[in-house]
């Protein structure tokens, strides 16, 4: 394997990193604060479904971004509804929203476009374009950096260097700031926040919603970036791999982001080394294409380690009186 080869499976992992990464942190930040959420699945594929669809009809990829935004954000109030302030079983709630919306979004985008459950291809200013980073043409030709630089670093959609800023953005909220300390108490001990002043179904709320935010940038990027459109079920199981880098991180983000980049290397590699020749034998492509899916396995098995989740995660908290 040569280096320019190297390069160009690399940017792949990059963009398909992407959605996973700002699912898993999505995941964080609901987790934290002590709210199971199965439904990343759901909210991206939403998101995904009216980015597409909005950017479709209007033109513009910004008024997409903002309607599939707009969509998992009432689907993580309806989970916010069910299990914080209803006090339903959180991982049920999820499971829900995962059916109302692969179900929704088929049936809708029928309704509007009638092209088998899929919106137009988008072209123009219906999707978010690379961009290209300073000093990329100029460095591209020096050896070693000029093609990190160019190939690697520069060239992806603005939702790409958003979600990876989001790592440190989501270390500092956490860890450096009084929300974050009492979101993350809020996961462990509700009842002591609660004696303190805080709202837990606030906090629980705010957690949810934030949620809601990543989850709907991960679905637009989806549609919109990297790929060209809407089509049924295009989230393909992104938000369980989310939720299982997740744990293999054990919450915390900078971990997150590794684990969603070692994923994103396995659908990379299966993406560019299909029926693979060993001597006499070959691999066939559905053993490369299931790579991530089996390490999501692996991992769940509990193979990484004992991850603890926050103590009060999936229970709902009733107030003393």
């Amino acid at each position: 394997m040569d280096f320019l080869t190297i390069i160009q499976v690399l940017d792949s992992t990059i963009r398909l990193s992407t959605p996973l990464l700002l699912a898993c942190l999505a995941g964080l930040f609901s987790e934290r604060a002590g709210i199971f959420d199965i439904g990343l699945e759901g909210k991206m594929l939403a998101a995904a479904f009216f980015s597409a669809a909005i950017a479709a009809v209007t033109g513009s990829v910004w008024l997409g971004l903002l309607a599939g935004t707009v969509a998992s954000l009432v689907l993580s109030g309806l989970h916010g509804l069910a299990s914080i302030t209803f006090r339903g079983n959180q991982l049920i709630s999820g499971v829900a929203i995962n059916f109302l919306a692969a179900g929704m979004t088929v049936l809708v985008a029928q309704d509007w476009f009638q092209q088998g459950g899929r919106t137009p291809s988008l072209i123009g200013g219906g999707r978010f374009s690379p961009l290209t980073l300073p000093f990329a043409e100029a460095l591209r030709d020096v050896p070693l950096l000029g093609p990190i630089y160019y190939e690697l670093i520069s060239g992806h959609s603005i939702l790409v260097y958003v979600a990876f800023l989001c790592v440190p953005a989501t270390w500092w909220v956490l860890y450096r700031t009084r929300f974050g300390l009492r979101l993350r108490a809020v996961g462990e001990n509700p009842a002591a926040v609660d004696t303190a002043g805080v709202s837990v179904v606030g906090m629980r709320y705010a957690a949810v919603a934030i949620c809601g935010l990543l989850c709907g940038i991960a679905g637009a990027y989806l549609a919109t970036a990297l790929q060209a459109g809407f089509v049924k079920d295009m989230t393909a199981g992104r938000g369980y791999i989310a939720l299982a880098a997740l744990i293999f991180a054990k919450w915390r983000p900078w971990q997150s982001m590794g684990a969603c980049l070692l994923f994103g290397l396995l659908q990379a590699v299966a993406l560019r080394y299909q029926n693979i020749q060993l001597g006499d034998f070959v691999i066939p492509v559905q053993v490369m294409d299931a790579l991530p899916y089996i390490l999501t396995v692996v991992i769940l098995a509990g193979f990484v380690g004992k991850a603890i989740p926050p103590r009060a995660g999936g229970e709902p908290y009733v107030k003393e009186r």
